[in-house]
């Protein structure tokens, strides 16, 4: 359904560290550098951190979030954690199991030095 998703940032140094070793969890390469934005390309999608183009200042979506697809629980806590070490702040509650409409998965979820939402998830049997 998506070809790709970008979000912006402030400072596209900091973004790509953060992202460099919070992809790396989920064994994606650190990401390719074009003018003012990053892209991480994968077989499955891309993801990509952009400067706003119009000059002005990025701002998180309020009631967004990007979620990630981890093949483990051990990989989404993973994730957390190096998330956590690159500068994301924790969100929501705790990474753990949880139960909805869709089933049952075990989730984390951070904020990007930028303030964007982002999620790990694996989908549990």
């Amino acid at each position: 359904m998506f070809s790709h998703v970008m979000i912006g940032t402030n400072d596209l140094d900091k973004a790509k560290a953060f992202y460099d070793a919070l992809l790396a969890t989920v064994d994606v390469r650190p990401a390719r550098v074009d003018g003012h934005r990053i892209f991480y390309v994968t077989k499955t999608g891309v993801f990509s951190v952009s400067k706003p183009i119009n000059g002005e200042p990025a701002t998180h979506a309020n009631g967004g979030t990007i979620g990630f697809a981890c093949n483990s629980p051990e990989q989404v806590d993973a994730w957390h954690a190096a998330g956590v070490a690159a500068g994301g702040k924790p969100c929501e509650n705790p990474p753990g199991v949880r139960e909805g409409a869709a089933g049952k998965a075990y989730l984390a979820y951070l904020r990007d030095p930028d303030g964007n939402k982002i999620c790990a998830m694996h989908r549990m049997r």
